[in-house]
């Protein structure tokens, strides 16, 4: 009962504290998901022919033992070429590629500079792994720069350093400076790893993610990659080298010890691959969803933060974010209010995600909502 009564009182500080979170089931317009380029919704489905939908539909062990099965290969030999890669490795899930991939070459005793806004599965992996953390203002190079110059100059011998950031940030919609982040990574000799979970499919000329837009592949170390954001899939993988990816079959714990990915959901990646390196219409759409509603909302007096689909409506206490969110998911919204932790303090928020199959209307009417909603709840 005492264990009991622990979570019970736990349960009541959230409530309390507005913090109390429940499922909600979705309805209304999403605007919720990161389903940016509408795979989700059926824009480009996926029909695989019925020789492989005989694909077993489980794993039934670790890829090192009965899990294997050779449609992964073949997945990982398509990942690689897509991003210009030499290598890439199938892996269960973002949180578990990035927990996976930085508890294992990262050791203790190594110095870590990480973006105050990385993902939870970022900080929970250097929580594991104990090195020594450096973690820097949000996109701020100057910090950034002091902490690699400090640790340069005293850096012991078998120690290494790493800068790990998200290309595009999950709650913000900005993007991380990439182009800097290396030039500094190469000038205090650090290892770059990027999270790309928001940006695969949507950058690129074929969709391969900011990195490789931005011609840095042969400059970072790995990039973790998610496919149940813009790509419509399930499951993640890392690119990287050979030798990177070599080291983490035989030391990733996280790919060891878990059951292999199902083989049918292979040729669900393989057709996937295919549809969003070949899918220029769909982030075309996409991008002129951003340009038509970020200028929506400038006219309507919002000071937006960011760049991309991800549209931060930052409103500041956590009370006043859950009541505007009911407020426009009675509208017919399926929008969601976005609280501390996994925001700073005071600036809760609704977080729009914008897909390529959105409507010009369907845009202006949501900037409308919003506009009104918001003066008719800033002041409660």
């Amino acid at each position: 009962m005492e264990l009991i009564n622990r979570w019970k009182k736990t349960l009541d500080t959230l409530k309390l504290q507005g913090r109390y979170r429940s499922i909600y089931v979705g309805q209304g317009v999403d605007f919720t998901s990161n389903d940016y380029l509408g795979y989700g919704q059926g824009r480009c489905p996926i029909f695989l022919v019925e020789e492989q939908t005989r694909l077993p539909v489980t794993g039934m062990g670790s890829r090192l033992l009965r899990g294997h099965h050779p449609i992964w290969e073949e997945v990982e030999g398509q990942l690689a070429r897509w991003h210009g890669a030499e290598a890439a490795l199938m892996m269960t899930s973002g949180f578990t590629a990035n927990e996976g991939l930085l508890t294992t070459v990262i050791e203790p005793g190594d110095w870590v500079a990480a973006d105050e806004r990385c993902h939870a599965s970022i900080y929970e992996a250097l929580r594991i792994c104990r090195p020594r953390k450096y973690i820097f203002r949000h996109n701020d190079m100057n910090h950034l720069e002091d902490g690699l110059k400090k640790e340069s100059a005293t850096r012991t011998e078998g120690h290494e350093m790493f800068i790990v950031t998200e290309s595009i940030f999950s709650m913000d919609g900005d993007l991380a400076p990439l182009q800097d982040i290396v030039e500094l990574a190469e000038r205090y000799g650090a290892y770059v790893i990027v999270d790309e979970a928001h940006s695969t499919g949507c950058y690129g000329s074929n969709g391969s993610g900011l990195v490789d837009a931005l011609r840095l592949r042969a400059r970072v170390l790995a990039t973790v990659h998610t496919g149940g954001k813009a790509l419509g899939l399930c499951g993640a993988y890392i690119c990287g080298s050979h030798i990177l990816c070599e080291y983490l079959i035989n030391r990733c714990r996280h790919l060891i010890f878990t059951t292999a990915l199902p083989p049918l959901l292979g040729s669900y990646w393989l057709k996937g691959i295919s549809r969003v390196s070949e899918d220029s219409l769909g982030r075309e759409l996409l991008f002129q969803n951003v340009r038509l509603f970020r200028s929506l909302m400038r006219e309507s007096g919002w000071d937006i933060r960011g760049d991309a689909y991800i549209v931060p409506v930052v409103v500041g206490e956590d009370s006043k974010a859950v009541r505007l969110a009911r407020h426009l998911q009675q509208r017919g919204w399926d929008v969601r209010a976005i609280r501390p932790p996994s925001v700073p303090e005071y600036t809760a928020r609704i977080r729009i995600s914008l897909h390529a199959d959105h409507t010009p209307e369907c845009l202006e009417a949501l900037a409308a909502d919003l506009k009104c909603a918001f003066a008719q709840y800033h002041e409660c």
